[in-house]
């Protein structure tokens, strides 16, 4: 696949222009989605844009303090997730959404709520993120998250904490109708930001 792929909303024509809007990254663990993001945020802030970074990997902690690792708390905190995305969305803000989202219909959710929001699928390959993620130092995420979970699926050996991990224990769906589509093998952080810039530079 191209290292770029992008969809018009509406009838081909542009997007919108609006004051608020919401940009979620989606992805793999470890497949840049932060990086990304975060470049594409610093951007908005030096033109003094109303910019929010929302990352799932820290908000998660608030939406569950006390978290088991269920599918259904998965999907618990995704809806919240959303919701908050659309309610500062409503305040005004550019919400940069950062979270993984396996299922299509966890940003789906988000799609419903808001009304100018558009999907940033950033691809790698399974090999790629697992890479990356493992040079990763302990954070707000698992360090050796892919590994631990290869390890487990191995042997059955079990790691406090470590629920399930995307790509290794349940696969990510991959919504084809993405505003836009990003390999982050083929792009730079620095390139990858000016075509999202580009791309909804009616928003932003």
């Amino acid at each position: 696949m191209s290292a770029t792929v992008q969809r018009q909303a509406g009838n081909n024509g542009p997007l919108e222009e609006s004051q608020g809007a919401a940009i979620w990254f989606t992805g793999l663990p470890g497949c840049g989605k932060s990086s990304i993001a975060r470049a594409v945020r610093d951007a908005l802030a030096v033109k003094g844009l109303p910019v929010i970074w929302l990352e799932m990997d820290r908000q998660r902690k608030i939406y569950v303090p006390h978290p088991q690792y269920t599918t259904e708390e998965r999907h618990q905190a995704y809806a919240l997730f959303a919701k908050e995305a659309a309610q500062l969305v409503a305040e005004g803000h550019i919400v940069l959404m950062d979270g993984t989202a396996p299922e299509k219909s966890m940003r789906n959710t988000a799609r419903e709520q808001i009304e100018r929001f558009a999907e940033v699928h950033i691809q790698c390959s399974l090999k790629t993120a697992m890479e990356r993620e493992s040079k990763r130092p302990e954070g707000k995420v698992m360090a050796g998250l892919y590994a631990k979970a290869v390890k487990r699926k191995a042997t059955g050996e079990q790691f406090e904490g470590l629920g399930e991990v995307i790509g290794v224990d349940t696969p990510f769906e991959v919504d084809p109708n993405a505003e836009l589509i990003l390999n982050s093998e083929e792009l730079t952080v620095q390139s990858a930001r000016a075509t999202v810039l580009r791309r909804f530079a009616a928003w932003l």
